[in-house]
């Protein structure tokens, strides 16, 4: 059996109205890709870009998408980003302007979740020193550490009698 490598690519989706993000769904954004791809590259490129591409995961208050495709034609994919200009965010056929920042391109879909959270880390450091008022530098600061590593609390140690059955049961 073979197995289908893919790439995933973690892009931002940036719109002058942040407000235009929340009636966006993955099926416009899949469909704004394939046209650009289908512009960029042809019928070849639109071919490829449907062999195995969807669209993972999509957070419309950010605006993060995880894009997945195949491994031997991501390149396409990304090449095409660019070409996005509007989106269609309803069926009445309305777009809005907007452009798909490509952040990171990773071999699985977890490599791209600790990028992103390394990413969001570093834009809140650089929201921190515009803070005006104490109260939005301790919300910045809770917003940081609920993203790192330090606010994870370790699970207690197992009791002694947990690990004298753990052991008699092999």
């Amino acid at each position: 059996m073979v197995r289908c490598k893919s790439r995933y690519l973690l892009c931002e989706v940036n719109m002058p109205n942040r407000n235009s993000l929340l009636p966006l769904r993955e099926g416009a954004i899949a469909q704004a890709l394939r046209e650009a791809v289908a512009r960029a590259h042809g019928d070849y490129g639109a071919a490829h870009c449907n062999i195995g591409f969807s669209v993972k995961y999509l957070n419309a208050l950010t605006g993060m998408v995880f894009l997945r495709c195949l491994k031997s034609y991501y390149r396409l994919i990304w090449s095409a980003l660019p070409f996005i200009t509007s989106i269609s965010i309803d069926n009445r056929g309305q777009k809005v302007p907007c452009f798909l920042n490509c952040l990171h391109v990773g071999g699985t879909i977890r490599t791209c979740q600790k990028f992103l959270i390394r990413y969001n880390t570093q834009q809140l450091h650089r929201m921190l020193p515009q803070c005006k008022s104490e109260e939005e530098r301790q919300e910045i600061r809770q917003a940081i550490l609920s993203t790192t590593n330090l606010s994870y609390k370790r699970p207690e140690k197992a009791s002694d009698d947990e690990v004298e059955s753990d052991e008699g049961e092999e």
